[in-house]
């Protein structure tokens, strides 16, 4: 640009011989700064551009979060996450984030070694790791669960948000109509075993081949009265009650939290919302988020239990779209991750 402007100069004043050696230094000054002005504006452009505020640590917890999720769990599938902005959202301010990497449909002891496995290999990989907060959706509150009893020295703390506890109505209704041993039944567990296989696959998750029907028999009514059976920790002493905020596992202080939605439709705009809308029918006028019942969510210190949220919701789902009348997802996650760093975990 300079050499440009000194090429000029001559050609513009050809004509006025006598003011022609005292403007062209002055002339030449004047494009040498504008030159170094606009060079040293695209510099500091760029470096604003190109830089990234520090994070707050608002959201920066003792020990990573390991976000589990339910039915259907998937991490990134063509670049729709299961927890979405979820992860990015808590990382933003100083949190570090996992996403498991578990079967897609499998009953929550397959699901809950798979998550051991993984953990063990985090930690392996990174010896500075000692414990993980357990961050669950759905059916991963009960993966979780299995994690905390079994190996609860990989624990700090499990918080589930809309798992069905005491079962679903809709598993009911599932085995009742498609019986295992049955035609329609049979069916029923190739084709979704099939579904399982390919969100595994798609998902890149590595894990061995799901099983449908051991996933819909745990969540039935007596399938789960037989999972807390054997692993009740942080369950409510009554009925629509709240657990303990903390339990002592083989030596092992864990904290223990919840939260539920109350909607089944919170947004015309989400697909989503007209299957737990229909779902949500199932549970006779009670509570619920289409899939979970309120009280049915109840684990640990319950945190909330009727968000203007449904199943999907609750994960941010179908891409944002939620209720404009009530708090915000992201909200949810960003919040409660602060409230684990200020319980130190």
């Amino acid at each position: 640009m300079l050499t440009k402007s000194l090429t000029i100069i001559p050609v513009l004043n050809k004509n006025n011989n006598a003011g022609h050696t005292m403007k062209k230094p002055v002339l030449t000054l004047a494009a040498s700064a504008i030159f170094a002005c606009s060079s040293l504006y695209s510099l500091s452009t760029q470096a604003m551009s190109s830089s990234k505020p520090a994070p707050s640590g608002y959201t920066e917890t003792e020990h990573p979060i390991m976000l589990v999720q339910g039915i259907l769990a998937f991490d990134s599938i063509a670049g729709v996450k299961y927890w979405y902005k979820i992860s990015e959202k808590l990382e933003a301010e100083g949190a570090t984030v996992y996403t498991a990497h578990i079967n897609a449909l499998n009953d929550s002891i397959a699901r809950g070694e798979q998550l051991i496995a993984e953990l063990d290999n985090i930690r392996a990989v990174d010896p500075s790791i000692e414990k993980f907060n357990l961050v669950a959706h759905s059916q991963g509150g009960l993966t979780s669960r299995y994690v905390m009893n079994v190996r609860p020295d990989l624990v700090a703390s499990v918080t589930t948000m809309g798992s069905p506890h005491q079962g679903a109505p809709v598993a009911d209704l599932v085995n009742d109509l498609l019986p295992e041993g049955s035609a329609l039944g049979g069916i029923f567990e190739l084709v979704t075993d099939a579904a399982g296989s390919l969100i595994d696959k798609l998902s890149g998750d590595g894990v061995s081949k799901g099983d449908t029907r051991a996933l819909t028999y745990e969540f039935t009514t007596a399938g789960a009265a037989s999972f807390n059976a054997i692993y009740p920790a942080g369950l409510p002493s009554s009925d629509c009650g709240e657990g303990p905020s903390a339990v002592t596992v083989n030596g092992h202080d864990i904290n223990l939290y919840s939260w539920g939605g109350g909607s089944t439709f919170t947004n015309s705009l989400d697909p989503l919302d007209y299957l737990f809308a229909t779902t949500g029918l199932l549970f006779q006028g009670e509570s619920s988020d289409g899939i979970t019942g309120s009280c049915s969510s109840h684990f640990g210190k319950v945190i909330r239990d009727d968000y203007n949220m449904n199943h999907g919701d609750l994960i941010n789902h179908v891409l944002g779209l939620h209720t404009w009348f009530d708090t915000d997802p992201l909200t949810l996650y960003r919040t409660h991750a602060n409230r684990l760093k200020q319980a130190g975990l």
